[in-house]
């Protein structure tokens, strides 16, 4: 019998279910700590989940958030939201969210003191800051001249997965252990990082209980199919802009523009499962001429589970 795929963890519905359910608070407040890195004596013990169940008719929407909403037992709000496809409008869409849950802790009429700390956690998966390769970024309000902040009320982090994926080495710190778990890593390694850190120990133990789960696994491939949808979207449109700067009328110019969107969608979707170790199979699809191979190829490329399988369905039609 095949063995089975494993759960891809950047899957907003899967990651949900691991972090946002009351027995994953464990592997939360794990997760948590490691991103905000505070002193030991403001280690965070327990947080209360205020996320709302989306409704499954919701599932297929591209546009629809999964993500984490918490509350420290001081008052502070974390959102934690993943974001695989890049929509190159992370800021601002940061900063709306942010807002929205920051002013929304007031009733009318109450006063601003009772406004608490409100914390973001984007986890992407592309590389957002190109000037570097640290992988976390953390931003708050402060003053030009003196760094000194305005508030500590505004506080948002950014991790990239890609770029832990670039580190090559073993994990340095409870970070980066959670990064090398984000990104998939399974096999012995993986087992060897759970050993040592219980939140990610617990994480794999609801993974199993999740991946056992029949409507689980079904609400689950509904997320993955409409994350498909999304990368082919946003493949689709940049390959159209492109299209649109060739004669138009042209049989030949048409058939162009739909070779490049094939091949983006396919490559967007390897680079965003298998990122850095699947460059080498980006570059033998960019090679492909033939439509209708190329449109075999994105008919059978989302099931593929690792980056063999990906290969094999390439290099295979």
């Amino acid at each position: 019998m095949a063995a089975k795929p494993p759960i891809n963890r950047t899957n907003d519905y899967a990651f949900k279910r691991i972090f946002g359910s009351e027995e994953g608070k464990e592997a939360l407040l794990g997760l948590l700590n490691a991103v905000l890195n505070p002193p030991p004596e403001k280690l965070l013990a327990e947080v209360e989940l205020l996320d709302r169940e989306l409704d499954p008719q919701y599932l297929l929407d591209r546009a629809a958030r999964l993500d984490i909403l918490a509350r420290t037992q001081d008052g502070t709000i974390i959102n934690i939201e993943i974001q695989i496809a890049n929509q190159y409008n992370i800021d601002k869409r940061t900063l709306f969210y942010w807002a929205g849950l920051y002013h929304g802790q007031l009733q009318s009429g109450q006063d601003f003191s009772r406004l608490h700390k409100t914390i973001t956690i984007n986890i992407l998966g592309f590389d957002w800051f190109k000037e570097d390769e640290r992988y976390q970024h953390t931003f708050h309000i402060c003053e030009d001249s003196s760094g000194k902040k305005l508030t500590d009320d505004l506080e948002i982090h950014f991790l990239e997965l890609e770029k832990a994926r670039r580190l090559k080495r073993r994990p340095l710190n409870p970070l980066e252990e959670w990064l090398m778990y984000l990104n998939n890593l399974q096999g012995e390694e993986m087992e060897v990082i759970a050993m040592n850190n219980p939140g990610i120990r617990k994480a794999m133990t609801i993974e199993e209980m999740f991946y056992k789960n029949r409507i689980e696994r079904r609400l689950y491939e509904l997320r993955e199919k409409a994350a498909r949808d999304e990368i082919s979207m946003l493949a689709g449109a940049r390959a159209e802009g492109r299209a649109e700067g060739r004669a138009e009328g042209r049989a030949e110019g048409r058939t162009e523009g739909k070779i490049a969107m094939a091949q983006d969608a396919i490559c967007q979707f390897l680079e965003v499962r298998f990122g850095h170790d699947a460059r080498d199979l980006q570059q033998a699809v960019r090679q492909m001429d033939n439509l209708e191979i190329l449109n075999q190829i994105i008919n059978r490329i989302y099931k593929a589970g690792s980056l063999e399988e990906a290969t094999s369905v390439v290099k295979g039609i």
